[in-house]
């Protein structure tokens, strides 16, 4: 029998939860297949299980972890446990190490690499998104692999660098790896399974629930050598990502933002607090370039971050596209005066998230609430990379 069934039946037994020692149960047991073996009497002389844990330990039997083994099988998804050689490395370090990681795409992308995780808002604003990108596409051209969450917003941008310079990034999930979520970042997620790793230690059929992603969030900061935050209100799930690393006694960086609004408040508090301002990628890479010379190219940091949007089309296919001539629906009545504004604001059939917040004026909530009031009416379609398009 696969012994990587019993490493999936004792994750979904004690379940996935960062106060989980996990740590102490391979120490002791040496292998979920020994465990198994073991039995109730030894898991409870160890002193590691709970009553409770020892109780789902019983009652579960080994054809749920089977199911999953064949859904991972069938969809050439990874099945990586802590005896395999190919388990991140990094991870070994954390107390509450992930007992599986379900993985799409190559690990080896991370083997004698700087790893840097790259995190933020979902809704930045539109420089914060330009300077994630050229952070990461810096970072990536320097010899280090972007890690991120998938998500939109920073993470998205993050990705994106990476693959605008040829390099690999890896995206660490909240869900499973058949949960299609964000649906926006199907595409980019399809590009980073080919030029990385997309991974999750939920298993297939685990929906994108908000609880999960702080818990995955400890496996993003424990993936790297240091984490970034980029645009982070006071209480933005990246500050949890940050807080993981100092607890792992990996390195904090940020990028300073203007001190006047609260969406970068938990960035700027960082800095008050002893993170490392970030200007450029040689303000993260230095740190390490001294103990990993081989694994750093300095010569190829840029000193300065570009903020110049990234063209995700050729100058041809833009000069014909800004000469599309755009025909619209009626402005149905019931509108809002904010979707309207987002409506009237289409010179061509499609526009970038970013663009639209500029021509309208519109503050990002105001802008996501008049959008999905425009998706509500059938007027306009959202597309991969925050794109719209008009219907």
């Amino acid at each position: 029998m696969n012994d990587k069934i019993y490493w999936i039946w004792l994750q979904q037994s004690i379940g996935i939860n960062p106060t989980v020692r996990t740590d102490e149960i391979v120490s002791y047991f040496g292998s979920a297949k020994a465990l198994y073996f073991a039995g109730e009497m030894e898991w409870r002389i160890s002193g590691i299980f709970t009553s409770k844990q020892i109780s789902k330990l019983c009652n579960q039997d080994l054809s749920k972890a089977e199911n999953i083994l064949n859904i991972c099988a069938k969809n050439n998804w990874q099945v990586v446990t802590p005896d395999d050689g190919n388990y991140p490395s990094m991870l070994f370090k954390l107390p509450n190490f992930p007992l599986v990681l379900y993985v799409n795409g190559d690990l080896d992308c991370l083997k004698n690499k700087i790893t840097v995780a790259l995190v933020g808002t979902r809704e930045p604003t539109v420089n914060s998104t330009r300077a994630a990108r050229s952070l990461a596409a810096s970072l990536t051209r320097s010899g280090a692999v972007v890690v991120s969450g998938g998500a939109l917003g920073i993470d998205s941008a993050s990705h994106q660098g990476a693959l605008d310079a040829n390099g690999s990034t890896v995206a660490v999930l909240g869900c499973g790896l058949d949960c299609t979520y964000p649906v926006a970042n199907k595409a980019l997620r399809k590009q980073i399974t080919e030029n990385g790793a997309v991974l999750t230690e939920y298993p297939p059929g685990t929906m994108a629930m908000p609880r999960n992603f702080p818990i995955r969030n400890r496996i993003i900061s424990g993936l790297s050598y240091g984490t970034v935050v980029i645009e982070a209100g006071e209480r933005s799930g990246s500050l949890i990502t940050a807080n993981y690393a100092l607890e792992q006694g990996r390195d904090v960086f940020a990028v300073p933002g203007d001190i006047l609004f609260s969406g970068f408040t938990g960035a700027n508090k960082l800095i008050r607090d002893g993170a490392k301002p970030v200007f450029n990628a040689l303000d993260i890479l230095e740190e390490y370039a001294i103990r990993y010379p081989e694994l750093v190219e300095l010569d190829k940091i840029e000193t300065t971050l570009s903020f110049r949007e990234q063209p995700s089309r050729t100058a041809s296919e833009k000069e014909e596209k800004s000469t599309d001539k755009v025909v619209k629906q009626p402005e149905p009545s019931g509108l809002s005066e904010d979707a309207l504004k987002i409506y009237r604001a289409f010179d061509c059939a499609e526009m970038q998230k970013e663009e639209l917040i500029i021509k309208t004026g519109l503050g990002v909530s105001a802008f996501a609430c008049a959008m999905t009031e425009l998706e509500l009416f059938g007027l306009v379609e959202l597309l991969a990379g925050k794109n719209y398009k008009l219907k």
